[in-house]
């Protein structure tokens, strides 16, 4: 694919350790992360307190750089999908409330354990937890974008 679009998501952690997820109101409503795309000449991390902030109407402060995925691969032969550099951050909630604030993205959310979440979920979702839960920082990998069937759990590390 030629085209690469510029996003970020975030794992946004309640003082329990949960982590919030959205599920998706398009598509196979898989579960994943709060995210969003990063506007011309915006910083990543700007990009993620705002797009949450629009999809949650929870505020966010950022951590830190968990790392760069590049979501590849086709979701479906019939539509080809445009690869996605994803900026994945750490953060926890400074106020607000979460609540779906963005119907047409999202229909749900809630906070869950990290080795308990909703399927099926994304994977930049799978990667970006694994890599949390296995202390990793600082990762710069490629995920294929593939859609596991509905029911079907990704493993997670505990």
């Amino acid at each position: 694919m030629d085209s690469l679009t510029y996003a970020v998501a975030a794992v946004v952690t309640d003082p329990n350790g949960r982590v919030l997820l959205c599920q998706q109101s398009q598509g196979h409503r898989l579960w994943g992360l709060p995210h969003g795309r990063i506007e011309h000449c915006e910083h990543p991390a700007h990009a993620a307190v705002r797009d949450i902030r629009t999809q949650t109407g929870l505020e966010i402060a950022v951590d830190e750089l968990i790392g760069l995925y590049r979501l590849t691969g086709p979701a479906d032969a019939a539509e080809p999908l445009p690869d996605l550099l994803v900026h994945a951050f750490r953060a926890h909630p400074v106020g607000g409330e979460p609540c779906v604030n963005a119907p047409a993205m999202i229909c749900r959310l809630g906070w869950y354990a990290p080795n308990d979440v909703p399927t099926p979920h994304t994977a930049t979702a799978t990667a970006v937890l694994a890599d949390l839960a296995a202390g990793r920082r600082g990762v710069v990998t490629d995920v294929h974008r593939s859609v596991p069937a509905a029911g079907t759990a990704v493993p997670l590390p505990a």
